[in-house]
């Protein structure tokens, strides 16, 4: 399994033909400039990718990148996976938890780049001291969770250490947005990593941290480390996470007329109570779980009861809630019972379908059956908001791909929307969007940003302090908060540790683990990776400047009033110049 690292500035990186059945241990430099996570990724794609080639060509690679600080200091706990995504055809990103990024520090990897189509469906098992592929078509149909139970006898070992990275349906039929599931409880979410996954024949990734980490000699990381510790412990900055977790901001948006419902038709209604994260905790809350390496345990886990009608019998799943997968099950499509908010969320979960798009595709499909642009011929069942029934019965259709309307909503809300009409209710913001309707700053952020997610930029937060309308700072506050995530991104932390890890803590981190030279630069070094993913973002086709905003979001009103749809195109082209001149390479480069 060599080659060894003793090189800081070196990426041990495994990569892994599937094709030709063969893995290479390669070491990469770069640590300097990129830092890791979101930036090894990247320096990853540009060495690896095809940035002109489909995101299905089998020389595309799947990329799984860890930071320096993963392992070392608590919430340093995600994964960066990088691909070519079906979704938009750009490179993109996304992020995910579980026991994915201590497996990997722990099997000796910075990164693994899964690359080829392996010749019949099959599992990737690698580790410290391992790695197998093994041939599993009879895994071909199962749901993430049947493959889960199976992987974990079938691939037995390195207990507690072990990531089990799998895809359900949907990403072996290819929708857009199939997700790859980690752990059971979390996610590589939104733009399609499951699909690209899915068409490398790979079933899963299975990763068994089986070696040691010795831990820094450096006398002050162990003080450090406590009062990192203590800091998310013990000072209530975490307690919010851990109480109620992300669905305590369901009561507040309503109150602020910032909460979608029924495919943003409206942005407050009087039954918000039923499905607050007080309900949730109050009627469903089984336990809390945890990402490896993170104290705070922010995944709350809640109780689903399924009935089965010809034995009178009913079994319970435990199935994992927060802010977003509620939104998309729950108030998107008209749903305030919040047994079947999860229960609807347990559906998609199994198909490997991201929630947060599939739950604003269908919302979207429903209006659009409302209006006479689709039927029950295209739909099979009898779609209308509220009928939780109807929606979990969808979730299956659509992840299974049964007909010609499923298809091409499993391409995104849009993609449909331009082929049966309704492009103007549907709910795309570059991609579907998040559950936060706060006004102009956040609707032209996620149009724009990278990963077109609501965690890109703290957007929804400055439209609940900002009523003044000036574009040029709200522009710069985007590209501001942006640098100083990447930042997080690239260590990998979880951004709600973001007001543990300002700049001069990750620093006085970084100089423990070795990498005094980098602490001293990551300001530069995270600048170069963060232009270098939109460097390779729009070399893969992605035109700012091109971005649009549906007419549905000039349609309503938050707490400030009506949208101002005027200010809110303003917003976008602004921001779409400043994005364009960060796609160019540093100055002095």
């Amino acid at each position: 399994m060599s080659p060894k690292n003793n090189d800081p500035d070196l990426f041990r990186v495994l990569v892994y033909d599937l094709s030709a059945r063969r893995g290479d241990i390669v070491l990469v430099p770069g640590r300097g400039q990129y830092i890791g996570g979101s930036g090894l990724a990247a320096l990853l794609f540009e060495k690896y990718g095809l940035p002109t080639a489909p995101p299905f060509d089998p020389g595309q690679p799947l990329i799984f990148a860890i930071g320096p600080a993963t392992g070392y200091f608590p919430l340093m706990s995600k994964t960066v996976c990088g691909f070519k995504s079906p979704y938009n055809g750009n490179y993109a990103e996304s992020h995910a938890g579980g026991r994915s990024a201590l497996a990997l520090r722990f099997a000796g990897f910075d990164a693994l780049v899964v690359t080829g189509k392996a010749a019949r469906l099959s599992t990737l098992v690698v580790g410290a001291r391992r790695i197998e592929l093994l041939d599993v078509h009879y895994l071909r149909g199962a749901d993430v969770f049947t493959t889960g139970k199976l992987l974990r006898k079938i691939a037995a070992g390195a207990s507690g250490h072990r990531s089990i990275m799998r895809i359900g349906p949907a990403g072996e039929n290819g929708s857009a947005y199939a997700c790859i599931n980690v752990d059971t409880y979390r996610h590589f979410g939104r733009l399609g990593a499951g699909a690209v996954m899915g068409a490398k024949n790979c079933k899963a990734l299975v990763v068994m941290g089986d070696g040691d980490l010795a831990l820094p000699e450096d006398k002050a990381y162990p003080k450090l480390f406590k009062e990192i510790h203590d800091k998310v412990t013990a000072s209530g900055m975490m307690e919010k996470y851990h109480n109620l977790g992300t669905p305590a901001n369901v009561l507040p948006l309503n109150a602020l007329k910032s909460l979608p419902w029924r495919n943003l038709a409206a942005t407050t209604d009087p039954e918000a109570d039923k499905i607050s994260g007080e309900a949730f905790a109050e009627k469903l809350l089984m336990h809390n779980a945890a990402c490896a390496g993170c104290p705070v345990g922010c995944i709350h886990v809640g109780m689903v009861r399924e009935m089965f009608s010809a034995s009178h019998r009913f079994a319970i799943h435990q199935v994992a809630y927060d802010h977003e997968p509620n939104f998309a099950a729950g108030p998107m499509l008209g749903v305030t019972d919040p047994s079947e908010v999860l229960a609807i969320n347990d559906v998609a979960d199994r198909q490997g379908l991201d929630i947060i798009s599939a739950g604003v595709a269908l919302a979207w499909a429903v209006e659009a059956t409302q209006k006479g642009l689709v039927s029950e011929k295209e739909t099979e069942v009898k779609l209308a908001f509220g009928d939780a029934a109807a929606f979990k019965r969808a979730m299956w259709l659509l992840g299974h791909k049964v007909n010609d309307f499923y298809a091409a909503l499993g391409q995104g809300a849009l993609v449909a929307a331009r082929q049966y009409g309704g492009e103007d209710f549907a709910c795309v913001l570059g991609q579907e969007m998040a559950g936060y309707a706060t006004g102009e700053t956040y609707f032209a952020s996620q149009t724009v940003s990278f990963r077109h997610s609501h965690l890109d930029t703290g957007a929804y937060s400055y439209d609940q302090k900002h009523k003044e309308k000036d574009v040029d700072a709200v522009v710069k506050f985007l590209v501001d908060d942006e640098r100083e995530r990447v930042l997080l991104t690239c260590l990998v932390a979880c951004l709600f540790a973001r007001e543990v890890y300002k700049p001069e803590v990750v620093a006085a981190a970084l100089s423990c683990l070795g990498h005094g030279e980098l602490a001293a630069g990551i300001d530069t070094a995270a600048e170069n990776a963060r232009r270098a993913r939109w460097r390779l973002k729009i070399a893969t086709g992605y035109d700012p400047l091109a971005t649009r905003i549906p007419k549905r979001f000039a349609e309503i009103e938050t707490w400030k009033g009506p949208v101002d749809a005027a200010y809110m195109e303003a917003l976008r082209a602004g921001y779409a110049a400043a994005v364009l001149s960060l796609g160019a390479p540093l100055p002095s480069a």
